[in-house]
């Protein structure tokens, strides 16, 4: 079979123009940004919604991903062959993945967005503008810091006609970004030599994991976005109070850097079905959904829309569920659950030949089965078959998976036949989503009963931090929390200022639904380690930092980069 990046270049794109043609928009709703890809004005969405949203989520990964991207392309492209309207909804890769160990986010085979190659290596730079936007607020923090450091609170404000910040250098909370895999920079020194301090100690976390990220996936619109820009608390100041981006006045300059990137970029898969790419929030350190603005524009206009969050159902499906769908009010109408015979063979915690480790693995699937389920959804299954899979394991999964309560569970074979090998998906799909009455309902994001929809959030608005983290704890496995020394300190700061109301965005591994990679299967008896908490004002949550979790990745001894090149055609080869 030909590698991803043969089937993307030798595929015959149809002019971008054609794909917002039958997407419904009108010219004066989309601009061209290159051939291949198309920037669509929020306007877009304000046509009545239409369409059912699917969530493809996963079971606990291995390494390389269990092919969840490869299944959200390849079942919007076997509902496409249907002669359904179906649009995918995705996230805008980082180059800390593509350059790393996990490669491209475009999917794979022949279930993928093309150009492949300009949807791994930055687009049309939206990643860069949030890296830019989210610097120039911390060079802004550490600028007012010199100045009013320098000068004194009275002659700053008399030379400068602004209000003195005061700002604590040891409470400055805004570290910087960049789109890249640097351990390097988890933690530096800024400030050093003569005439730039004062120092203090900072860091950088890779862009996936900006607050601003977060506020490009979950704002409505640009007026929005700038309101929960103005929110963003960079640091504290002497006295205890907050001092957000409004009041460094950065606010206004970092909307207008991010101006077009809140617009989503329209693709096309391989079969020609479209695809918007917006927002590339990781899911082990962030809320891993793409945005809600593609989600609103793509249900206007079309039947299906299918999205993913990012890793497992402990992962990004738990923050769609519990984040997203509080913000957006759009209830989810089904769940696919993406599963190979590789993970539940390598989440077995005993068995010495292959059934033996598929039934003990099997209490991983089994786990993210009942997590999908008790959302209220209906569940579909999709075994991602690979070359070496036997029709007898196959079997035995497929069995298992519907005796466990899945609605349809269905052998996807998108990666080596496209559309017509994710068609059987596709059917059991649109037949789950027919069953389900929140195809049409809006979410009920506060937790209470709703008699036109079933999908129900873990928990309530009303419950206290300590309740949603010992729920969010529990529904992993684990009989208790321990917050550590700084996590006490950082919620006594959080409440301080009274946003401990706020949803919580776990950040853990994704090798293991614990917080330990080591305990495979379904671990349980275990105590869930806090060890820090990063309140997010503008985004509207808090990230909640376990066990080792890094929120700057670094390299490993044989990055990606290694085998991508250009040839003597000047052509991108080694990205897959």
């Amino acid at each position: 079979m030909l590698t991803d990046m043969d089937i993307s270049q030798q595929a015959k794109l149809r002019p971008i123009g054609w794909i917002a043609d039958d997407f419904g928009l009108g010219k004066h709703l989309w601009r061209e940004a290159g051939h291949s890809m198309a920037k669509i004005s929020l306007e877009a969405a304000k046509a009545p919604r239409r369409g059912k949203l699917v969530i493809v989520t996963a079971v606990t990964p291995t390494l390389f991903g269990e092919g969840k991207t490869v299944t959200t392309i390849g079942l919007t492209q076997g509902l496409h062959l249907l002669g359904h309207r179906a649009c995918a909804c995705i996230r805008q890769p980082s180059l800390g993945p593509v350059f790393g160990v996990k490669g491209g986010a475009a999917g794979g085979g022949y279930a993928q967005v093309v150009p492949m190659e300009a949807m791994n290596l930055h687009m049309t730079g939206d990643i860069h503008a949030v890296a830019s936007a989210h610097n120039l607020a911390a060079a802004a923090i550490d600028a007012r810091l010199f100045h009013e450091t320098r000068l004194g609170k009275a002659a700053f404000e008399a030379k400068s006609g602004l209000k003195a910040l005061n700002i604590d250098p040891e409470q400055i909370l805004w570290r910087r970004s960049v789109d890249h895999n640097d351990r390097a920079l988890r933690q530096i020194q800024v400030g050093l030599g003569d005439n730039n301090g004062p120092s203090h100690g900072s860091g950088f976390d890779i862009t996936a994991a900006s607050e601003l990220m977060a506020i490009l996936a979950l704002c409505d619109d640009l007026n929005d976005m700038r309101s929960r820009i103005g929110r963003v608390i960079l640091a504290m100041s002497l006295d205890g109070k907050a001092i957000t981006a409004e009041d460094l006045g950065v606010a206004g300059a970092m909307t207008a850097i991010l101006r077009d990137a809140i617009e989503p970029t329209l693709m096309q898969t391989l079969s020609g079905a479209p695809c918007l790419v917006h927002a590339g929030p990781f899911a082990n350190i962030a809320h891993g959904n793409s945005s809600i603005i593609a989600d609103r524009i793509a249900l206007a206009h079309h039947d299906f829309v299918v999205t993913e969050g990012g890793f497992g159902s402990d992962m990004g499906f738990e923050k769609f569920c519990n984040i997203k769908t509080r913000a957006s009010g759009i209830a989810p109408a089904a769940a696919v659950l993406v599963v190979t015979l590789r993970a539940v063979k390598a989440n077995a915690t005993a068995g010495d030949d292959n059934l033996a480790k598929l039934e003990s693995g099997f209490a991983n699937l089994r786990w993210h089965m009942q997590n999908v389920l008790g959302y209220g959804l209906p569940l579909v299954v999709a075994i991602n078959r690979f070359p070496d899979d036997t029709e007898e394991e196959l079997d035995w999964l497929k069995v298992r998976c519907l005796a466990e309560g899945a609605f349809g569970c269905e052998i996807s074979e998108a990666f080596a036949r496209g559309a017509e090998g994710a068609k059987a998906l596709a059917l059991a799909v649109a037949r789950a989503c027919d069953t389900n009455s929140n195809a049409n309902a809006n979410a009920n994001t506060n937790g209470n009963a709703n008699s036109k929809a079933s999908f129900k959030p873990l928990y309530s608005d009303e419950m206290s931090f300590g309740a949603k983290l010992t729920t969010l704890a529990e529904r992993y496995g684990a009989s208790g929390v321990n917050l550590s020394g700084q996590a006490r300190k950082d919620l006594a700061l959080i409440e301080s200022l009274g946003l401990d109301g706020l949803p919580l965005c776990i950040a853990k591994t994704p090798m293991s639904i614990s917080h330990d990679p080591a305990l495979k299967g379904a671990p349980g008896g275990f105590e869930l380690p806090v060890v820090g908490l990063r309140l997010h004002a503008g985004a509207g949550f808090i990230t909640v930092l376990t066990g080792k979790v890094m929120t700057m990745p670094g390299l490993g001894l044989n990055p990606g980069y290694l085998g991508i090149d250009i040839n003597d055609k000047g052509e991108i080869v080694g990205l897959g």
